[in-house]
């Protein structure tokens, strides 16, 4: 298999990282984050100019028809510049009004950068289990009512709509009637709640309280939408995998300058064996991550749902465990240097981990692995 990114997908990540380089360095980000909103609309509307938020939407609606490996170069190099404006929720979104059918007046939006986008999906209870759903929407007349609560909705106070999921019926836990509706954050009876994430991103709470919706909100058919959020969560977990890749190389890369300028006894502290080792096992870790990310995102469009659990479930599971070992290292050949807020170390770290933890962490995807068809046949083999 031909691995080689095409040239349309290198000249997106070329614009970007020159961009990041000029515009969104890390000072810079240090203070898009202290600000009250914790994001900038000039570099929103940058992301926009140079194509990212139409990349993801069909052409019909004014985008590209990006797929999964466009979306991987995209996101490998917002990792490198831990960027911090809404671009993965909103794409995460998109992507369940592209599966859902309908809603082209909002993708359209999109693609123009005229609308963010927020899921609402996880639950005080529901941990990594997004069938564990509480929030109910009933049948009312021509629409429906939502009453509900989610928790740690990534860039939920920046969303003009969101994305819901939501029971229509069964047990709490059963994948059997979820129905997933676009809400508009401004409908009457949504309250969010935002506030500052470990990694410096904003999440909300948000609660919807008798909050009346048009039979035209719902996402797909009523009842049926565990196919869709199965889906696009695996999409936004493999999103999530391509972030967490460029954001180790990028550690890699300054965790090896600061071996090299660092000096003790008179020397580099590059020069000693030890940390060289722990160079070498770093750097090991970080090409079987690039080879997992890869991966998942291949089969992201794989037509066997099967195939595409398994690969998104080993990447995630994988590249947490290497995100750890990475962001642990790095801290430590920084010394105690590598914990404080003036160097970028310290602000990787605390990303990677949150990544870890979203959409699945690692025991939530090693089970789901183990779960899949023919998992055991083949250990028995």
């Amino acid at each position: 298999m031909d691995f080689d990114f095409k040239e349309e997908q290198l000249q997106f990540a070329d614009a970007l990282k020159r961009w990041i380089g000029r515009d969104y360095g890390f000072e810079a980000r240090r203070a898009i984050v202290q600000s009250e909103q914790g994001t900038s609309d000039a570099a929103w509307s940058t992301l926009a100019e140079l194509g990212m938020t139409a990349l993801p939407v069909p052409a019909a609606q004014g985008g590209f028809d990006g797929n999964a490996l466009d979306m991987f170069v995209v996101m490998r190099e917002l990792g490198r510049g831990l960027v911090v404006e809404p671009y993965f929720a909103t794409v995460l979104g998109a992507q369940f009004l592209k599966l859902g059918g309908g809603n082209e007046a909002l993708l359209e939006r999109i693609a123009a950068g005229e609308l963010k986008l927020a899921c609402a999906l996880g639950e005080r209870q529901s941990r990594h289990d997004m069938a564990d759903i509480a929030t109910t929407a009933r049948r009312e007349g021509d629409g429906y009512v939502i009453d509900g609560e989610k928790k740690v909705v990534i860039h939920g106070a920046h969303a003009g709509v969101l994305v819901v999921s939501a029971r229509t019926g069964g047990g709490q836990r059963d994948r059997d009637d979820i129905s997933l509706f676009v809400v508009p954050a401004d409908a009457a009876g949504v309250q969010v709640s935002g506030y500052r994430t470990l990694d410096g991103l904003r999440a909300a709470d948000v609660r919807f309280s008798a909050v009346r919706l048009p039979a035209t909100s719902l996402i797909g058919v009523a009842g049926q939408g565990w196919d869709i959020l199965d889906a696009a969560l695996d999409y936004g977990a493999g999103l999530l995998c391509a972030e967490a890749l460029g954001a180790m190389e990028a550690l890699f890369d300054a965790t090896l300058d600061y071996l090299k300028t660092r000096q003790q006894f008179g020397v580099p502290i590059g020069k000693f064996q030890a940390l060289q080792h722990r160079m070498a096992d770093m750097f090991i870790h970080l090409e079987q991550a690039r080879s997992m990310a890869l991966l998942a995102a291949v089969k992201l469009d794989a037509p066997d749902a099967g195939e595409r659990r398994r690969a998104v479930s080993a990447a995630k599971y994988r590249i947490g465990q290497a995100a750890r070992f990475v962001g642990q290292q790095a801290v430590q050949l920084h010394g105690g240097m590598g914990v404080t807020d003036e160097l970028p170390a310290s602000h990787y770290f605390k990303r990677l981990s949150m990544i870890e933890l979203t959409l699945g962490d690692t025991d939530h995807h090693l089970a789901r692995f183990i779960a899949q068809p023919g998992f055991a046949q083949g250990a028995a083999a």
